[in-house]
């Protein structure tokens, strides 16, 4: 059983300052700038748009080391893997993908709306919010989580704030204009949307809790998510990272340390825990339409840790372990349910430039695709 583990002020002080450095910026070419509404330093795309458009099932990846997403194609037995990639700003963490094909990206920047029909950006709208310089590394400002809401129409994007509490920044798909904005945790690693659209929860790594929006008013709760306790503060292991919305009864299903499942109810705040078995550090959650949760364990962050692996949860709680090679992020999976696809991208040290393929009827052994440069969040197009 763990207890709360902790690193020093000056370590931690010494993390914060290597992880947010060097700065990028975007290149243009000749073609014609986006010049709609919200565009922040209108750009042509990074490159010329594809001739061929982009293949259903291809994998969509945020590339954290450069300043591009990255198509993939996710096939092991295939020759080619990467179809392409689309210049979006500094540090893209997370995406999603709307069913008219648009891809909104988290950027040091702003947020960079994609074609993914035809490979190409369409625009980039900057944060209402003050960051600060766009940087790179695990604590750069600007945008993080991000979830869409049912109908298409809104974006909720959880920005980072440097020495302060997050923000919750929400983008009108139509305009793709800044609408409002509301406070929540630090560093919200991850921002979801109940299935009837009412409620957003924006999920604070470094203030050890969650913050539900009620989308109409704009609202606040704020419940702690702390298992373990808050005791280290900043320098504590022991956070929340990723949420999912359990499809049966709208709970959020928070994975802590491969040990504890804290199973929170967003409208009483009441919250039970249920035993895990992966034993390993945990950062990205997905959950399947039947209720299978997929978390992802990064490695060890003590002697007594297990390796990085894949969680697959069933809805009985009955769990299976697959062991995976190397530090990994974040998971989304297949269309069909029997695929899970892992990236390698990792907000720490330690970190890949593929995805981990996993076939989660146990058929096959998981299999690497090369895919972009510390690729963090991940969708299926």
């Amino acid at each position: 059983m763990k207890t709360a583990r902790v690193v020093t002020a000056v370590a931690a002080a010494a993390v914060l300052a290597g992880c947010a450095t060097g700065t990028q910026v975007d290149t243009q070419s000749g073609a014609q700038a986006d010049t709609r509404p919200g565009t922040a330093n209108p750009t042509s795309p990074a490159g010329p748009p594809s001739s061929a458009p982009t293949p259903h099932g291809t994998l969509l990846v945020a590339d954290f080391g450069a300043d591009t997403v990255t198509f993939v194609d996710p096939e092991p037995g295939h020759r080619r893997h990467v179809l392409g990639s689309v210049e979006v700003g500094t540090a893209p963490y997370g995406l999603v993908v709307g069913d008219d094909g648009l891809a909104w990206v988290t950027t040091a920047e702003g947020v960079a709306v994609v074609d993914t029909a035809t490979r190409t950006r369409l625009a980039r709208i900057p944060y209402r919010t003050g960051t600060g310089p766009a940087t790179t590394g695990e604590y750069r400002g600007g945008g993080m989580g991000i979830a869409l809401a049912p109908d298409g129409r809104r974006v909720y994007v959880g920005v980072n704030v440097p020495g302060g509490n997050g923000v919750l920044e929400i983008v009108d798909t139509a305009t793709r204009e800044i609408t409002g904005t509301v406070q929540v945790g630090r560093r919200p690693f991850d921002v979801d949307v109940s299935a009837d659209g009412a409620e957003v929860y924006a999920t604070g790594h470094d203030s050890f809790d969650v913050t539900a929006v009620d989308t109409r008013t704009l609202g606040t709760r704020r419940y702690e998510v702390a298992p373990y306790g808050t005791e280290g503060g900043l320098g504590s292991w022991l956070k929340p990272h990723y949420t999912v919305v359990r499809p049966t009864d709208g709970r959020l299903l928070l994975p802590f340390e491969g040990e504890r499942l804290v199973v929170l109810d967003p409208r009483s705040g009441r919250s039970t825990i249920e035993p895990m078995t992966a034993n390993t550090h945990q950062h990205g959650a997905a959950i399947t339409p039947d209720g299978t949760l997929l978390v992802v364990g990064t490695g060890p962050i003590v002697s007594d840790d297990r390796g990085p692996s894949l969680t697959v949860r069933e809805p009985d709680g009955s769990e299976r372990v697959v062991p995976l090679d190397g530090p990994h992020e974040d998971v989304t999976v297949s269309e069909d349910g029997r695929t899970a696809y892992v990236t390698q991208g990792f907000t720490r040290d330690g970190y890949g430039n593929g995805v981990t393929v996993v076939d989660l009827t146990g058929k096959r052994p998981p299999a690497e695709v090369p895919a972009g440069t510390r690729p963090l969040g991940i969708a299926v197009l």
